[in-house]
């Protein structure tokens, strides 16, 4: 559930079930059972055919540090009202299965028992708002709310330090012209990953959505055509044939749309196997996605720097 939220914030505009299912790598029906929950925990919602956040916590999800993840989850929990009743249950039965059944009946769920059951007691270890004891029972966490928004206030505190690097390594001149949800906050999304360590391949991933998302709104500002264009390299190819970018710089971003490719497309015809992306790439690659659209958008205002 946490990763299809996340995957809705990262996405923006793209956040359709399928392409959310494809970003995850879940089953489209896993896929759909989690934006269901995730609707229903008050993270999500549905617009036409998109999810988009409906809680601001929900931003706070695209972070590589699982403690900040689990006191967002945790948050959430307390005031959703089929687990306050389940761990109501809980804490009077001292049986799980007993505690779905209870639930069920109380708030006429319409899913069986045991998927109320597994369901809220995976949120509920995962987040720790419970806790497993002795002989497989479960405890109440002992943390205060206190405790929780403040490891929250910490990892909004890495976000803002992230986004104030990124907007510095833009310019202020490119940095006011894009997109702040959709190229700015991937771009420190991608900085948190490739400095976590571990996190090579998710740091390509958002930095790549950044650029790909560039790639578009400048096409749009320079009269360009991208229409049957896919990903970042068929983006500059049409872009370097209507003469709106200069050779040097598609090449410069061919290697964002390759390496990018080799993170997210799975095996490689040409090998075989896929791509391992290791964490100096991922930490390498966010300043070159930086670099290049700094490059562009000075290229736009009639400069020529790389």
């Amino acid at each position: 559930m946490v990763s299809v939220a996340e995957a809705a914030v990262a996405l923006s505009d793209k956040a359709e079930a399928a392409t959310i299912a494809t970003f995850t790598d879940l089953p489209q029906g896993h896929t759909d059972k989690a934006l269901e929950l995730a609707i229903d925990m008050g993270l999500l919602k549905k617009n036409g055919n998109l999810f988009e956040a409906s809680n601001p916590l929900c931003k706070l999800l695209r972070t590589p540090h699982d403690r900040e993840r689990a006191a967002v989850l945790r948050i959430m929990l307390e005031s959703f009202l089929p687990f306050t009743v389940f761990r109501e249950e809980l804490e009077a039965t001292k049986d799980a299965g007993i505690a779905a059944s209870r639930t069920k009946a109380k708030i006429d769920l319409a899913c069986h028992r045991e998927d109320v059951k597994d369901t809220l007691l995976s949120l509920a270890t995962y987040s720790g708002a419970l806790i497993v004891s002795h002989g497989g029972s479960y405890e109440r966490d002992s943390r205060s709310m206190t405790n929780l928004l403040l490891e929250l206030a910490v990892g909004s505190e890495e976000i803002g330090a992230a986004i104030h690097i990124i907007r510095q390594e833009l310019s202020d001149e490119a940095a006011n012209l894009v997109d702040h949800d959709a190229v700015i906050v991937p771009l420190a999304t991608s900085l948190r990953h490739a400095s976590a360590g571990g996190a090579g391949r998710e740091a390509v991933l958002h930095a790549g959505n950044a650029v790909d998302t560039f790639l578009d709104w400048y096409a749009a500002e320079q009269g360009g055509n991208l229409q049957g264009a896919t990903g970042i390299n068929g983006k500059l190819d049409k872009l370097q044939q209507q003469s709106r970018l200069p050779k040097k710089l598609v090449f410069i971003g061919k290697y964002v749309g390759h390496v990018r490719n080799a993170a997210d497309h799975g095996n490689d015809a040409d090998i075989g196997a896929p791509w391992n992306i290791c964490d100096a790439t991922g930490r390498n690659f966010v300043f070159v996605a930086v670099s290049f659209i700094r490059s562009v958008i000075a290229y736009k205002a009639g400069r020529f720097e790389a």
